[in-house]
């Protein structure tokens, strides 16, 4: 007897991803390549990283295809767009369309379409196994190289609706830990590197208490505090510590700021920067029932579009393409 499975693809600017769900939400792959970037760069341009994904998803497929053996896909899931809003998109989530629509249309399977985001959101709750998060409102905070955003977000039929309550108005917590990290002569992306500095600092950590307005931060003065101290002290670990610190002290005080003004809610931490030790530290002692995703599933993956899928095909059945 075979056992009935979901497909999700993944294409972020990051990472190319394909993940298989089984249908309790058991996590049977989650297969990742990550996009080579050149050292001492920032990220990729939208075009390389297109090129990119093409040439990984034949290779995920090679490794896909003996977690299907004994197995029957019901549905396919895809992100599509970085966020559940008009006017979201990057070029990048195009190869997964494209992938996830060849594996749907030649199974005949239905395809079903999500955001990025929410991917994210569905991955923390799997790994959590707080799957009661799935059926009532929550805030979740979303950090990650292109995201830091804190959202009140209120499950849907196909997905979530994310209204964003706070977070940055500029830099993006990923995009300041890169920066620092790349400065610092550490690889991209930078946030494991610069993490492990942190951690083995045994001095006094240097604190600037971040400037928080109504639930959001300026990050971008971070990068300049970060580098004038490396500056001054010449101590890569102790600038790491600064870093995470401040980031830490800054999403407290949002986080805060936010349940003031529209109350409380369970607390849901997503994105590849949430897989930080310091960051999970500073949190949980703070909101000690937030929930997080282990570090696998925190970054980029297609676990959240894969459980997705057999959400969605649960509800809708064979229904079809859907755009939640």
């Amino acid at each position: 007897m075979t056992e009935n499975c979901f497909l999700g693809f993944d294409t972020s600017n990051y990472t190319t991803s394909v993940a298989l769900v089984d249908g309790e939400d058991r996590v049977i792959c989650n297969l990742k390549q990550p996009l080579s970037v050149g050292a001492g760069e920032h990220g990729l341009r939208q075009s390389d990283a297109v090129f990119q994904h093409v040439k990984n998803l034949p290779l995920l497929a090679e490794r896909l295809a003996p977690y299907l053996a004994g197995r029957t896909p019901l549905a396919v899931g895809v992100s599509e767009r970085p966020r559940d809003r008009d006017g979201s998109y990057m070029p990048c989530f195009l190869a997964g369309i494209a992938a996830a629509s060849h594996a749907a249309a030649v199974s005949a399977l239905p395809l079903f379409r999500f955001s990025h985001q929410s991917g994210h959101l569905f991955a923390a709750i799997v790994s959590s196994r707080r799957f009661d998060l799935a059926d009532r409102p929550f805030y979740a905070w979303h950090v990650s190289g292109g995201t830091t955003e804190l959202l009140a977000v209120t499950p849907t039929e196909n997905g979530f609706d994310s209204e964003i309550v706070g977070g940055t108005r500029d830099l993006n917590a990923g995009q300041v830990i890169d920066r620092i990290g790349v400065a610092l002569g550490v690889p991209f992306p930078a946030g494991p590197g610069l993490e492990k500095l942190a951690l083995s600092y045994t001095g006094k950590i240097p604190k600037r208490k971040p400037v928080v307005r109504d639930g959001y931060v300026n990050l971008s003065g971070l990068e300049n505090l970060a580098l004038d101290l490396f500056k001054k002290t010449n101590d890569p670990a102790g600038v790491a510590a600064f870093v995470f610190s401040h980031i830490a002290d800054a999403i407290l005080l949002m986080t805060d700021q936010t349940a003031e003004r529209y109350g409380a809610r369970e607390l849901l931490c997503a994105g590849g920067v949430m897989s930080s030790v310091i960051l999970r530290r500073a949190i949980e002692e703070r909101y000690p029932s937030a929930s997080f995703a282990e570090p696998a599933l925190s970054s980029d993956n297609a676990v959240g579009i894969a459980a997705l899928t057999a959400r969605a095909y649960r509800r809708n059945g064979e229904g079809g393409k859907t755009d939640p």
